[in-house]
């Protein structure tokens, strides 16, 4: 099940004895656990709410509590994070975690307690067997990047628990200029429902305005620049960028990550590695695959690696002070821009 199904299965008070999150979005997870939070009484929030770590405490120690009566109220949520010893390899660590314990608890829950075993991780052990009982008894939710398609309905979804519409166009601004990670997104959105106003529809001008300045973003905006051969458009994103303090360091390490991503898409692209395949190969978003598709298409295999060396002998120059660093990396930007017009092929 994902995110938004299992958020509105606890608004409408269906609420499953046991939950099992994996997965690596911090935003979904909090999601969920917020809509559990809100889903107490007032006194039972105060009082019934446990927060252990799986790093430092065993799980018997977990479902002793879930077994144990609340305090003054009628419901409790046990909330047991990084269960690492559900990876392949878990940390080396003293604590003896007698899963089948848990499996015997997921098998007669008791009924006054809400136990959520939370795995922030990319992978899991799906051979061990408490893993398997997990997904087979308990409400297991992947909190997984989303797809481009459904990326979407994920923003719409952050608006509306603002109280406030968001037109398809801000969707689409926002992801190319922030990029899939929900909890900037939920903090930009946020940020915008305050100044429109509840009840209000966000438009394109007023993303424009608010969005914050991200670093992967300008770098970003620069190789647009570049594609395009706009040397005067790249210069002015640099000056913009040096008025928030960013090092021209900084920016060419940025850069490099860019166009090194560019380079492995095209290799595998050429390869015949679909946007899919892509995405868990380099593991970026799936939607980032999709604008580096359509980005790599713009330079040859000779270009991209010809960036990339001009790059690392412009952060040496910098770094041994044989050049002032805001100039070189402005020269870095014309040279770049000529790679381009000169149409390099290999």
């Amino acid at each position: 099940m994902n995110y938004l199904e299992t958020i509105e299965e606890i608004n409408k008070g269906k609420i499953a004895p046991v939950y099992y999150i994996y997965g690596t979005e911090t935003y979904m997870i909090e999601e969920i656990k917020q809509s559990l939070y809100r889903s107490m009484n007032d006194e039972d929030r105060e009082t019934n709410i446990s927060i252990f770590d799986l790093e430092e405490v065993t799980i018997q120690e977990v479902v002793n509590d879930a077994n144990t009566y609340p305090f003054f109220g009628e419901k409790k949520i046990i909330l047991a994070a990084n269960a690492s010893f559900l990876k392949a390899k878990p940390p080396a660590s003293e604590l003896d975690h007698q899963t089948d314990e848990l499996i015997s608890y997921m098998m007669n829950p008791a009924p006054y307690s809400i136990l959520v075993i939370i795995a922030p991780f990319e992978k899991l052990d799906e051979r061990k067997k408490v893993v398997k009982q997990l997904k087979k008894h308990a409400k297991a939710v992947a909190c997984e990047p989303l797809k481009e398609w459904n990326m979407n309905e994920a923003l719409e979804r952050i608006a509306e628990n603002h109280h406030v519409k968001v037109e398809p166009e801000v969707v689409t601004y926002m992801i190319n200029e922030i990029g899939t990670d929900l909890m900037i997104l939920q903090s930009e959105m946020e940020k915008i429902a305050l100044y429109i106003g509840e009840g209000n529809t966000i438009r394109l001008e007023d993303a424009e305005l608010l969005l914050s300045h991200h670093e992967s973003n300008s770098a970003l905006k620069l190789v647009d620049a570049i594609i395009a051969n706009n040397l005067v458009k790249a210069i002015n994103i640099t000056k913009d960028l040096a008025k928030l303090g960013e090092e021209p360091i900084k920016l060419i390490a940025l850069l490099a990550s860019q166009f090194r991503t560019l380079l492995h898409v095209k290799t595998l692209h050429q390869k015949g590695y679909n946007q899919k395949q892509m995405a868990s190969q380099l593991k970026i978003h799936p939607y980032v695959a999709k604008l580096s598709v359509s980005r790599q298409a713009q330079f040859s295999h000779g270009e991209l690696t010809e960036a990339l060396q001009l790059l690392a002998e412009a952060d040496a120059n910098m770094k041994t002070g044989k050049v002032e660093k805001n100039l070189g990396f402005e020269l870095l930007l014309y040279e770049l821009v000529m790679l381009r017009k000169q149409k390099i092929t290999v």
